[in-house]
């Protein structure tokens, strides 16, 4: 039996691809590391939390000590890291935090993985998921592929492409086996209401506005998170080592767009007369360094490794929706507490 972990295990992208892992792999044991800050939610892996495949650790991935232990503990086979600080507007009040989890945390874990597999075979293998906004902006036209050169234009981004450029060192100097995803912008359920989907659908459900930023003109491709999980669970276990893979959802869409669309949906579900959540759209101040247009060329994973989205955004959205609306306990339990206070202090003006 391998043994498997999972960081970020208990977040948004991480509670799909855990969930994946222990259903579809019953030889592995899949260990789920999280530190449940708050976009960590033991609700979203609760249907699988007694089966005999699964152990849930509870644990900060910068503490290099706790990280050791564990790794000599359970002798790892393979490591899928995707715990991370992952929300631009937290990074630019917040910036230290994103280097310690985002770049201290993933050389913790490669020091770990390198120093217990020092005879490491293809059957070892560090799976380092990432983003495309290492990529930086791009303008009207073109895509990002595999080879663009990375510009990361926020403390978040640049977070992320300093641990990417690690991994890649750890392979090239050391010799050890990884696998590199970049991923568009995910969206499905158990996503936390910090991001524009879930928290538009929470404050469309509230009456409450929806903000956004700028003149909504902002492009983003965008990826339903269960078509992720399974993209992830491809590289995992047929991609080349050493190889970067990006993953998007063949689509763009412009904020603004996307959030009428959202409305007019919104508007059906609930019974509401056609335009009502549209007077919820309030502009506000741009934030700094917003990038202008992400757009990810998906073409190396597709021809491959056989990966396509497997519903378009109006399906993905819709069932993104329905699921929100029928787990409205759990919508109300993670935006307490600390999420209020954030939101009031990110969104007053």
């Amino acid at each position: 039996m391998k043994n498997i972990l999972i960081t970020g295990g208990a977040g948004f992208i991480g509670s799909h691809v855990v969930r994946r892992f222990v259903q579809n792999y019953p030889q592995y044991q899949i260990f789920n590391l999280d530190a449940l800050t708050y976009a960590g939610n033991l609700e979203n892996i609760s249907d699988i939390e007694n089966e005999p495949n699964y152990t849930f650790v509870k644990g900060d991935i910068t503490n290099e000590v706790f990280i050791n232990d564990l790794f000599d503990k359970h002798q790892f086979d393979g490591v899928l890291h995707l715990a991370a600080e992952s929300h631009v507007d937290r990074s630019i009040t917040d910036p230290l935090a994103f280097l310690k989890t985002n770049i201290f945390g993933t050389v913790n874990l490669l020091n770990a993985a390198k120093r217990i597999w020092k005879d490491a075979s293809d059957n070892k293998r560090f799976y380092h998921i990432s983003t495309d906004e290492v990529y930086g902006s791009l303008g009207a036209e073109g895509l990002f592929t595999e080879t663009t050169a990375y510009d990361p234009n926020s403390p978040y981004s640049a977070s992320k492409a300093g641990s990417d450029h690690f991994v890649r060192a750890y392979g090239e100097t050391y010799g050890l086996p990884y696998v590199l995803t970049n991923c568009s912008n995910n969206y499905g359920p158990n996503h936390f209401p910090e991001k524009l989907i879930p928290l538009f659908i929470n404050n469309i459900i509230n009456n409450k506005p929806l903000p956004v930023y700028g003149d909504g003109k902002y492009t983003r491709d965008w990826l339903f998170v269960e078509d992720h999980a399974r993209a992830i669970d491809l590289v995992f276990h047929e991609g080349k080592n050493h190889e970067t893979y990006n993953i998007g959802g063949f689509n763009e869409w412009q904020n603004i767009d996307l959030v009428k669309l959202l409305c007019s949906i919104m508007d059906d579900k609930l019974g509401r007369p056609t335009g009502t959540s549209e007077q919820l759209i309030a502009y506000v101040k741009d934030r700094p360094g917003h990038d202008l247009r992400y757009a990810i060329d998906a073409t190396k994973i597709n021809k491959e490794l056989g990966w396509s989205p497997s519903v378009t955004f109006e399906q993905g959205l819709e069932k993104t929706i329905d699921w929100y609306l029928s787990n409205e306990e759990w919508l109300r339990n993670v935006t307490s507490g600390q999420y209020q206070q954030y939101y009031e202090k990110q969104y007053q003006h």
